[in-house]
Formats: structure tokens, C-alpha cells, sequence
């Protein structure tokens, strides 16, 4: 299955007597000031001001997560993410197609979620620009198209997709474990919403917006492959991916999929988790060059 659509293809595909379902699901997250600062807005009103039509901004830090007393944005079970689908009138046999207003990390999120319980999802390659591009059209409104709920259909993992804080401590491969940050917060040289600054020992480093264009779309297959291998990475073992949240991890494991490798999960504690836990180790690249 192939994991992105282009918004002509979306477009054809809006003809069809049973049309995807079209989720945006933008939230904007503010560059921390100082540690520690997580501030998320909701992207409902830019959804509002500007989106595909029949499109419905969906709010993913709520209706797509689960609470948790320490962490954001933590995955729902299996059956919890079909429920709710279902309540978007989302049946199990119906296409969903994904796509964010803020460089696509949001929209890979949602696609990653909803892909591990086998749902027939895409991401809107390049997303709500890439539409306007291909001359799409595009409306201004608060009103969401009606829902009529789907029937309640039973779901459960159809691959290992998240891997837990106790395997990542107990590794055996020093090659596997991926940050998707950008190269200054692997550094530990810019403010962190986290704990502390900092990455994982032994990790490599992958950002996942450097294997995106600057307007959102996936960069060629064989570039993607070259970003992982010149950073050290073994593609011929599974694929450990982390960020700060499990967010931009979910990005890089799209564009891993689309690059054809398949045997990667997410660590959605990322270092959200670790950085709490001031027994578990970080390094900055201060640390490494001059220890």
C-alpha cells in the first residue's frame, strides 16, 4: 500500500461515488523560549480560515491521544483508534487521507496511528500546499461536514509499531536507534520542550524534516535511503525511531515506508520520557567532542 497521494490524484479520487475521508490534522507547536516550554495551539481556526473541501480538522492531541499524567500526545490501543474512527464515520473498509498545514509532521502522525491498526490511510503528499498548487480549490468555513458514525468495527495491531522504555535501555544493535530532531536539539545547543537537552547515547541522527522538501513533500526514495545510511544507520535491522514526542519519529518512519523499508517501529515516549527520568543518561555533542 502506498503511503502518500498527490493532490491530483486526491482530486480524481473526490469523484468517486464513495470518496476518502479528508482529516487535517494541524496543531501548532510553539518553538520553546526555555526549557521546558511545551505550548500547543489547537489548528482548528486555520482549518477554518482555509481547507480542502469536505475536509474536517481533526484534533489529534485529544481525539487521536490518550491521556497520560506526564506526556503528550501518547497512542490509543488499537480498538480505541477504530472507535474513534468510526465516530468520524470512518468504516473499515474506508479510505482516509491525511494532511496538516504546518510542514506535515501532524499528518504523518495521524497516518502512522491509524496505519498500524491496517486502516486504508495516505498522507496528502506536500499537503494543503500542494493542493493550491495543483489548482485545487480551497474554502473558508467553521462548518465541518455532517457525520453519520460508521459501524463499530473491531481492530488490532497488524504489526509491531511502538517499542517501550525498557527495550531501548536493553539494545543490542548500536546502529538502530534514530533521532528525528533537528541536528541543533540532538546537539543540545537550542532550548528543549523537555526536561533536558540532549539525545539518547548511541544514537544517530536523521532529522525528518530533511527528508521533506521545503514545501512538504517526500524526497526521492534513494535520497531518503542515502540520509539514513551516511548517518550510520543499518537498514538491514529494525529501524528504532525517537524525537521529542513521537511526532517527527512518525514523520521519518513515513518516509522510511515510502522508501520501501518496512521493519521500524516508534519510541512514542521519545525523550519526553527519558529526559524526566534524571537516572537515564543524555549526551550533547558539546559532551562528545570534548569529553
Amino acid at each position: 500500500m502506498t503511503v502518500s497521494v498527490t493532490a491530483a490524484a486526491l482530486a480524481a479520487e473526490l469523484a468517486d461515488p464513495n470518496p476518502p475521508f479528508i482529516f487535517d490534522a494541524t496543531l501548532v507547536l510553539r518553538k520553546p523560549r526555555h526549557d521546558g516550554d511545551f505550548t500547543a495551539t489547537s489548528g482548528v481556526d486555520r482549518w477554518a480560515n482555509e481547507h480542502i473541501p469536505g475536509s474536517r480538522h481533526v484534533a489529534i492531541d485529544t481525539d487521536f491521544s490518550v491521556p497520560h499524567p506526564t506526556q503528550h500526545d501518547r497512542h490509543p490501543e488499537p480498538q480505541q483508534l477504530a472507535d474513534r474512527l468510526a465516530a468520524f464515520g470512518v468504516g473499515a473498509t474506508d479510505r482516509v487521507v491525511t494532511y496538516d498545514t504546518v510542514g506535515g509532521l501532524w499528518a504523518a502522525r495521524l497516518w502512522y496511528l491509524l496505519d498500524t491498526i491496517g486502516a486504508d490511510v495516505r498522507v496528502l503528499d506536500g499537503g494543503l500546499h500542494a493542493w493550491r498548487e495543483s489548482g485545487g480549490n480551497t474554502v473558508a468555513s467553521h462548518s465541518a461536514p455532517s457525520v453519520r458514525p460508521a459501524t463499530p468495527w473491531q481492530a488490532q495491531a497488524v504489526r509491531p509499531a511502538w517499542i517501550e522504555l525498557e527495550e531501548i535501555t536493553t539494545r543490542t544493535h548500536p546502529n538502530n536507534l534514530v533521532c528525528a530532531l533537528s541536528r541543533e536539539s540532538f546537539a543540545g545547543t537550542e532550548p528543549t520542550r523537555y526536561s533536558r537537552r540532549g539525545h539518547i547515547p548511541s544514537t544517530s541522527n536523521v532529522p525528518a524534516r530533511e527528508l521533506f522538501t521545503a514545501t512538504g513533500r517526500l524526497r526521492p526514495a534513494d535520497e531518503i535511503i542515502k540520509a539514513f545510511r551516511d548517518a550510520g544507520v543499518d537498514l538491514n535491522t529494525e529501524v528504532l525511531l525517537y524525537c521529542g514526542g513521537g511526532i517527527s519519529a512518525t514523520a521519518s518512519a513515513l518516509a522510511l515506508r515510502h522508501a520501501g523499508v518496512t521493519h521500524l517501529r516508534v519510541y512514542d515516549g521519545s525523550l519526553e520520557e527519558w529526559s524526566a527520568n534524571p537516572s537515564l543518561p543524555l549526551s550533547t555533542l558539546a559532551a562528545t567532542n570534548h569529553p
